[in-house]
């Protein structure tokens, strides 16, 4: 408030200050005698035009002074604006590198899944119909004899492929640590995911 009414003091004196000599200049021209310019005998004498309104001038406004703290601010505003622009291009960065190893991670799960779908896939295919039709004409004791003693992966892809009962009755006539191994490759190729 103070500050104001001192600007509004300072504009009225400088008003006061451009009428006085104005008028002061105006009033000494009309008070002077009317004297020609030239020395000798004037053909003609030449007057000077008094102007009839004073000019107007534009008030004065003093320079608004900063306090030091917005002095301060304004002089580290680019600089705080290019740290906080870097920080977040850091962070950016950081965000787009976690985002880079899980693209790479979730890559390198989908090759695991498909190798291991492919790996089933040649695995029920190894045991072709014909095969599987000959075994589920066998009897149960030779069927079980004969895979005991065949690849594992073989003979339990031809089981797979066998109806269940017949499959069943087969593994029955088996020797318990061949029909467990058998069981255990069927029950993880039967499964939706790896079983890795």
């Amino acid at each position: 408030m103070t500050s104001t009414l001192s600007h509004f003091r300072l504009q009225a004196l400088a008003a006061a200050a451009l009428a006085v000599v104005l008028t002061g200049s105006a009033y000494a021209e009309q008070a002077a005698p009317k004297t020609p310019l030239v020395q000798g005998k004037p053909t003609r004498v030449i007057e000077r035009e008094v102007p009839a309104a004073p000019v107007e001038v534009a008030p004065v406004t003093p320079p608004v002074e900063q306090s030091e703290v917005e002095r301060f601010c304004s002089n580290i505003a680019d600089a705080a604006r290019d740290r906080r622009y870097q920080l977040q291009a850091e962070e950016l960065k950081k965000l787009q590198a976690e985002v880079d190893k899980r693209i790479a991670l979730l890559e390198e799960r989908k090759t695991e899944y498909e190798t291991w779908l492919k790996r089933r896939e040649v695995f029920l295919a190894r045991a072709e119909e014909g095969v599987v039709q000959i075994y589920a004409r066998m009897k149960p004791d030779a069927a079980a004899e004969r895979l005991a003693v065949m690849n594992v992966d073989l003979a339990a892809a031809i089981l797979m492929k066998l109806d269940a009962r017949k499959s069943s009755v087969i593994l029955n006539e088996m020797e318990s640590k061949a029909a467990a191994e058998l069981t255990r490759i069927i029950a993880s190729a039967a499964r939706r995911e790896d079983p890795t």
